[in-house]
C-alpha cells in the first residue's frame, strides 16, 4: 500500500456490490477526522454483483487505490498489512455473510498482534427484513455502525437481548444525504420514480407499477415523468433483478408518452430536479426527505414487510397512484424523520433535540480515534463460534472457502496462481452464464412450472 499523509487516516474498504461501495466509500470519507487527509483503497468482492467500470464511475468515488479481490486475496492483504503505514481502519461493506466470514478470518490473520485496524461494518440503507440475523452476522465488529436513532435502540436491542456485547452499536446518519434543499415546483415539474430491483418480484406487479406510471403521465401532459433506474441489463447491484423495467418498456402497448423517460445516473444529480419523489420503499425516499423534496412511498400493492413498505408508517409519506393522479402532496411527519437519522435541509433541530445531519457521524469519529490511538485491541470476538452456532457458522464460512477456524480450507482456490489475462476471461465467461442464468433461463423455468 503506497505511504498515506502523515496525519491523515488510512482506510481499507471491501464492497460486494455498487450500493456497498457507495455507502462504505462515502462513509470512509465521513469517519476521517475534520480538516485530515485520508487514504482510501477499494477493494472490490469478486462475485455476481461486482460493480462494472460504468456503475463505478456513476458512484462517483475516486479511491486513491481499486482492485478486485477475492475473500481469500483480501484476507492475505489484510495479513501481510504490518508496516509502519498499515490501515487504521478496515470497513466491510457486505452482506451478513460476508461480514461474518471476514470477522473470522480477519481474527485468524491478525492473531498473535495487538496493534490491528479497527474494524467497522454496517447496512446500506433502511432495515427492514432478517433484523437479528443481519446484525448478528456483524456481530464482533469494532463498530456496528446504525443510521438513526431508531435503527440504534433495536440493534442494540438484540445484541442484548442474546446476552452479546451491544457497545460496537454507533449512531451515525446514511452518508450520501445532502445535496440542494428544495426550493418549490421546477419547470416542468418533475416526478420521479425510483425503482428497486427486486422489489416487486412479481411481473404482474412490476407491470402494475409501470402502467400507473405511463398513466400519470398522459393524466399530465405538462410534467416530466421519469423512471429512475438502477443498473442497465447484465449489470447487477446489491439484489438479483431478474425483470428490468427496461425490458416492460419495450413491451408497452403503442409506446410510451413523449413526457416520459428512463434515466441513470446518480440518484442525487436526479434529486436535484425532482418536484415529487414516488418509490415502493427505497432508500432514495429518505434522500429526497432529507431535502424537503415531496416523497411518497406507494400504497397500490399493499402495506407489506415483503416490500419494505411498512417501515413508512407514521412517517405520513405513504399513498397510492390514484391519490397522486388526483393532485396529492404528502406531509411528513418531523418526529418520524428524525428518528430515522434524516434532518430536513441538513440543518434543523428537531424538538427530541436531534442534531444536524454535520454531527452525525461525531460519536464514530472520536471512538474511532480512541481506538487507533490504542496501544493495542483486542482479538475479534463475534457472537457466533462453533461453540454457539455449530450448525450455521461453518456452512456460511465455507462459503468462503474458510474453516470454522477462520483458515482457509484446504484445497481452497487461489486466484493468485492463475496468469492474470487467463483468470480474467474465465471470470467474465462465468459472470456472464450466471447472469444469463438469473435473467433469462431462471424465469422461463418458474412459468413452465406455473403452467
Amino acid at each position: 500500500m503506497p505511504a498515506s499523509a502523515t496525519n491523515g487516516l488510512r482506510v481499507a474498504v471491501l464492497a460486494d456490490s455498487d450500493t456497498r461501495w457507495k455507502w462504505g466509500a462515502l462513509t470512509a470519507n465521513r469517519l476521517a477526522p475534520e480538516g485530515s487527509d485520508i487514504r482510501l483503497d477499494g477493494f472490490l468482492l469478486r462475485g455476481r454483483a461486482t460493480p462494472t467500470a460504468r456503475q463505478l464511475q456513476e458512484i462517483g468515488v475516486r479511491p486513491d487505490s481499486l482492485r478486485e479481490v477475492t475473500g481469500l486475496e483480501f484476507l492475505r492483504a489484510m495479513k501481510e498489512d504490518t508496516k509502519e503505514d498499515a490501515y487504521d481502519v478496515v470497513l466491510l461493506s457486505l452482506v451478513g455473510g460476508g461480514v461474518q466470514a471476514m470477522l473470522h478470518g480477519l481474527r485468524r490473520a491478525w492473531d498473535g498482534r495487538t496493534k490491528r485496524p479497527v474494524v467497522v461494518t454496517g447496512y446500506v440503507g433502511v432495515v427492514y427484513e432478517k433484523l437479528a440475523d443481519g446484525l448478528l452476522l456483524r456481530h464482533g465488529a469494532d463498530l456496528v455502525l446504525a443510521n438513526s436513532r431508531q435503527d440504534a435502540d433495536r440493534f442494540r436491542a438484540v445484541y442484548e437481548g442474546v446476552g452479546a456485547d451491544a457497545s460496537s452499536v454507533t449512531e451515525v446518519a446514511l452518508p450520501f444525504l445532502g445535496g440542494r434543499p428544495y426550493a418549490g415546483a421546477e419547470d416542468p415539474y418533475t416526478v420521479v420514480f425510483a425503482v428497486q430491483p427486486s422489489v416487486p418480484d412479481h411481473r404482474g406487479d412490476r407491470t402494475y407499477l409501470l402502467n400507473r406510471l405511463v398513466q400519470h403521465a398522459k393524466l399530465h401532459p405538462d410534467r416530466q415523468v421519469l423512471l429512475k433506474l438502477r443498473s442497465k441489463p447484465g449489470e447487477h447491484t446489491t439484489h438479483i433483478e431478474e425483470l428490468p423495467y427496461q425490458k416492460l418498456v419495450e413491451r408497452l402497448p403503442g409506446g410510451a408518452p413523449a413526457n416520459f423517460r428512463l434515466v441513470y445516473g446518480n440518484m442525487g444529480e436526479v434529486l436535484d430536479t425532482t418536484d415529487l419523489l414516488v418509490t415502493i420503499s427505497s432508500t432514495a425516499a429518505l434522500e429526497s426527505l432529507h431535502r424537503r423534496i415531496p416523497t411518497v412511498v406507494l400504497t397500490d400493492l399493499g402495506i407489506r414487510e415483503t416490500l419494505g413498505n411498512h417501515h413508512f408508517v407514521g412517517s405520513g409519506c405513504l399513498a397510492s397512484w390514484d391519490q397522486l393522479d388526483a393532485g396529492y402532496e404528502p406531509a411528513p411527519d418531523p418526529e418520524w424523520v428524525a428518528r430515522q437519522g434524516v434532518v430536513a435541509g441538513g440543518t434543523s433541530r428537531t424538538k427530541s433535540g436531534e442534531g444536524s445531519y454535520a454531527t452525525a457521524f461525531d460519536a464514530a469519529r472520536d471512538r474511532i480515534a480512541k481506538l487507533v490511538a490504542a496501544d493495542g485491541l483486542p482479538p475479534l470476538a463475534p457472537y457466533y463460534t462453533p461453540v454457539t452456532a455449530p450448525g450455521y457458522l461453518p456452512g456460511i464460512l465455507a462459503r468462503h472457502h474458510l474453516g470454522p477456524d477462520g483458515e482457509p480450507l484446504p484445497g481452497a482456490p487461489d486466484a493468485d496462481r492463475q496468469a492474470g489475462a487467463v483468470r480474467q476471461i474465465v471470470r467474465r465467461a462465468a459472470r456472464g452464464a450466471y447472469r444469463h442464468g438469473v435473467q433469462r433461463v431462471a424465469p422461463v423455468i418458474r412459468r413452465m412450472g406455473e403452467l
